[in-house]
């Protein structure tokens, strides 16, 4: 009976050895995404989650028709360039990125491995593609008009801070879409006959001693994007609001988390249409041939709660309607 048990435990091992070894064939055979996330899982998770849920709903399966190899930057701009360097060596299908800096380090790691965008500013200003209708590379997808909207908020600012007269804009001076966006904002500052103080932040510490050493300087403070500022968004409101400044951001989120107002485009539907891109490549679709598209869906947003505690709310005071 112990032979014949022996026996049969040798057939078993036979028949599932092949079979476990054919499922990790297949399994390697799944064509592989490449996702460089320039933040961090609390900063950037819920965008990465509405990315891959497009790609199921057009078929694409994590783990069954699928493979992603995600990498967190955690805002850290320098490590771009080695996650890059990693997915050309691992042969990604596609490579997915989520900030200028990003992209631009992956275009210099390859010239032959897709690569689809979901959040940059302005791709034909940074050099990533030669024109919005035919990008001519290996890099296309979403334009947030960042550059285009800055002005836009700084006038918000403007119609619901009283006597606003010199408004603080903090930005990382490392990543080329915040310094272009900057243009913009003293382009419109001009106009609005505002002055503005700037706060450079290379660093997570650089923004607590940044905003502290406001008092007296600024009346308001609008918070450019970038990776290294969307994981310190908490604190960077809770300062604004002991500091006594009502804040502007691109992003619902950084509102949500009590910042007093943004406006933008919805991240949550940028990385969603990242997807229909991803889906085309992996289909057999050229990136030099895919037009950069651009915004369809943007959010104001108001924290009214924010609002009332700052003095800039009453029942007799109007401010912009916000989107839900």
């Amino acid at each position: 009976m112990r032979r014949r048990e022996f026996i049969a435990g040798l057939g078993g091992t036979a028949v599932t050895w092949p079979l476990t070894v054919r499922a990790q064939q297949q399994a390697a055979k799944l064509p592989t995404i490449g996702f460089l996330v320039a933040g961090t899982p609390a900063s950037h998770g819920k965008w990465v989650a509405a990315f891959v849920q497009r790609l199921g709903e057009l078929g694409w399966i994590e783990g069954r028709t699928v493979a992603i190899e995600y990498r967190w930057a955690e805002g850290r701009s320098e490590r771009f360039a080695e996650i890059a360097a990693e997915f050309v060596k691992l042969k990604v299908d596609v490579i997915v990125t989520t900030a200028t800096g990003a992209v631009i380090a992956a275009k210099q790691a390859t010239s032959l491995t897709p690569i689809v965008f979901t959040t940059v500013s302005d791709p034909v200003v940074t050099g990533l593609v030669a024109s919005i209708a035919r990008p001519g590379s290996n890099v296309t997808s979403l334009s947030q008009q960042t550059n285009e909207l800055g002005g836009k908020r700084l006038d918000l600012l403007h119609k619901i801070v009283p006597h606003l007269h010199q408004v603080a804009v903090i930005y990382n001076p490392a990543n080329p879409s915040t310094v272009s966006e900057m243009a913009e904002v003293h382009a419109a500052a001009r106009t609005l006959s505002l002055k503005i103080a700037e706060i450079e932040v290379r660093r997570g510490e650089d923004i607590a001693p940044g905003i502290k050493s406001l008092q007296g300087r600024a009346e308001a403070l609008y918070v450019l994007t970038d990776p290294l500022v969307a994981i310190h968004q908490l604190l960077i409101n809770t300062l604004a609001f002991e500091a006594g400044l009502p804040t502007m951001h691109a992003r619902r989120e950084y509102v949500v988390s009590g910042g007093l107002i943004s406006y933008g485009a919805s991240f949550p539907d940028l990385f969603r249409r990242a997807g229909d891109y991803v889906d085309r490549i992996l289909r057999g679709a050229k990136a030099a041939e895919m037009p950069v598209e651009q915004p369809t869906k943007f959010e104001l947003v108001i924290n009214l709660k924010t609002a009332k505690s700052l003095g800039l709310w009453s029942p007799r005071r109007c401010l912009p309607k916000p989107m839900r």
